[in-house]
């Protein structure tokens, strides 16, 4: 039988140990393998491998030893519970296996789950499973998580977040593979271990992978907040640590387009901001979507321009002004610019 879209996360965290068996197939290995992971451990618990109640098969080995799976299947465990016999990375090559294993299932036996990758509609394992009338297909797509299945993520995490929180974290499900947020979810879990309070926006940028332009971020702010005495201090010890004026221009410049979409949203600056990949998290979104409502695209459009003429100059083979300074001139007429009215 066919497993929908609809279905697929509630089954998975809740599958049926009655059934003969499972197919998870998808183009994005990284999902399925989540997937499968998931219900797995659903079926036989925490300790059903430690247990031994769980026996893997690369699907491969199916061709040279089509009894494998059978053997599995119809072995008794040493020790009691549920039992599954998975079945990696199948191909049709070994369908004819899976197929008999299926066939000859009977109560009692482990159950049987496969995996694999992108299968056409023909394909002898796809229709199979979706013909067996104890078996379930389920077709695992490259498309974000839903709700339901963020809101297992963090169960699963032991995480309780606030409701802006949520939408942080929904919008990091977005922009990042399953497995990186998943890790990330994990890192969360770490750091707020011990701390019985909501997850707040501040905890989820405390662990969210950082954009690039984020390591300059102090600069960017005192350029955008119009803070003119800051520049030069700040360009000294940002000098001092290797930072080429090039490096400056070009990640200043990310940063006012970043600034300059924002503030040309026909939703506003804040929806903007929230709009952004890679996601902008905590404070620093606060502070950006101030920046953009603050600076607006006229004077946005100046500094991108003016940007661009100092990011010339740096590349001009003419210019004789030392590098940092012309870019120490830059974003103190930037600052001077963001104070005007």
């Amino acid at each position: 039988m066919k497993l929908s879209p609809r279905d697929t996360a509630g089954y998975f965290a809740r599958p049926d140990p009655a059934r003969t068996g499972l197919l998870i197939y998808g183009a994005d290995g990284m999902r399925v393998a989540l997937k499968r992971q998931e219900v797995i451990a659903a079926l036989i618990g925490p300790e059903g491998e430690a247990e031994m109640r769980l026996t893997r098969i690369p699907g491969s080995d199916l061709r040279r030893e089509p009894t494998l799976l059978i053997d599995a299947v119809k072995a008794i465990g040493f020790f009691p519970g549920p039992r599954v016999a998975f079945v990696e990375d199948a191909t049709d090559t070994a369908a004819p296996a899976i197929l008999a294993a299926l066939q000859d299932w009977s109560d009692g036996d482990a159950q049987i789950v496969v995996t694999a990758g992108q299968l056409k509609a023909t394909s002898k394992l796809r229709k199979a499973f979706e013909a067996h009338p104890n078996a379930y297909a389920a077709a695992i797509y490259d498309d974000p998580p839903s709700r339901a299945e963020i809101e297992a993520e963090l169960t699963r995490a032991g995480l309780r977040p606030g409701g802006p929180a949520l939408e942080d974290i929904t919008t990091l499900s977005r922009a990042l593979d399953p497995g990186d947020f998943r890790q990330t979810l994990e890192k969360l879990a770490l750091y707020k271990h011990g701390d019985a309070t909501p997850v707040s926006p501040e905890d989820v940028a405390a662990v969210a992978p950082l954009s690039t332009e984020a390591e300059l971020d102090d600069v960017l702010a005192i350029v955008a907040e119009a803070r003119t005495r800051e520049i030069g201090p700040m360009l000294a010890r940002l000098s001092a640590q290797g930072v080429a004026p090039v490096t400056l221009v070009i990640t200043t410049m990310r940063h006012f387009r970043a600034l300059h979409a924002a503030a040309s949203h026909p939703e506003g600056a804040a929806r903007g901001i929230a709009s952004m990949r890679p996601p902008i998290f905590g404070p620093r979104r606060d502070r950006m979507t101030r920046q953009a409502q603050n600076w607006g695209p006229y004077k946005l459009d100046q500094a991108i321009s003016l940007l661009t003429d100092t990011d010339l100059q740096l590349r001009s083979a003419s210019q004789n002004a030392p590098a940092m300074a012309l870019v120490e001139r830059m974003l103190i007429r930037l600052a001077m610019l963001g104070a005007s009215r």
